[in-house]
């Protein structure tokens, strides 16, 4: 099965407006911060769904919050797609979050994300900022065989869409920070967990394109992109990398000839 069976219905009693959900891969320092970030930032009803992809020990308890914190432990590390898809359905907010432990944030971002979705736009995302307030490159069209040769050959050239436009509807946004109204992430069946890791996000929003709907990123609204992670430099990383992108070519094979 390419992915996890939800049932939308949040069930009884009070319903937070919006559910994060938090994978965690030896990163309990980095989540601790995320968390007082969020208690500090964040109004409103909210969940926190944590999930240890490997075992560790936390630094804090689900008390040290003033929002609930439920906690997954895995048996064995899962990828990307299933462990969000995995918290989806053990979730109830009228929103689902997906974001990274490594993001922090200054202010709140959800009501201005909030704010778009609905019509036509089926996920949100904010801007996203390197520790030197400079922008990441969090929202790019659809990739091709050619557009990932050339830029083999040439090297960077620069982000795919303008930054100072306060809001861009881009092919597809990072999964370091991702919106979706309840209704949206399970109509779509979530990520695909096909993909272990690398492409779940640019797969997501090409099924969200053939559903109708549209990625927006919201400039008004920033958060952080504090990474600390380990290098991917190696041969696991890069086969899962490769894997993935020969995935989405063969499932897309429209957009993979640059048709939109």
């Amino acid at each position: 099965m390419a992915a996890t069976a939800f049932d939308v219905n949040p069930g009884p009693g009070a319903v937070p407006r919006a559910s994060l959900s938090v994978v965690s891969h030896g990163q309990a320092a980095l989540v601790a911060e995320l968390l007082r970030d969020v208690q500090a930032h964040v109004s409103g009803p909210i969940e926190v769904i944590l999930t240890l992809n490997i075992p560790e020990a936390l630094p804090f308890s689900a008390g040290d919050f003033n929002f609930p914190v439920r906690l997954i432990t895995n048996e064995k590390p899962k990828g990307f797609g299933a462990n969000h898809n995995q918290a989806f359905s053990a979730s109830s907010g009228e929103y689902f979050v997906v974001l990274n432990p490594d993001i922090r944030l200054r202010a709140d971002p959800l009501p201005a994300l909030m704010e778009v979705l609905g019509g036509d736009i089926g996920v949100a995302a904010p801007a996203v900022l390197n520790p030197a307030n400079e922008p990441e490159d969090s929202a790019r069209r659809f990739p091709t065989p050619l557009a990932i040769l050339l830029k083999a050959l040439r090297g960077s050239r620069g982000g795919d869409y303008p930054t100072d436009q306060p809001r861009v509807f881009p092919d597809w946004v990072a999964g370091m920070f991702m919106l979706f109204p309840r209704r949206v992430f399970a109509d779509l069946r979530g990520f695909d967990e096909r993909y272990f890791l690398y492409y779940e996000d640019v797969d997501l929003c090409a099924r969200l394109r053939s559903a109708g709907l549209r990625a927006c990123r919201v400039a008004e609204c920033c958060v952080i992109h504090d990474a600390r992670r380990q290098s991917h430099r190696s041969l696991r990383y890069l086969r899962w990398h490769v894997s993935s992108m020969l995935r989405f070519f063969l499932t897309h094979p429209r957009l993979a000839l640059g048709f939109r």
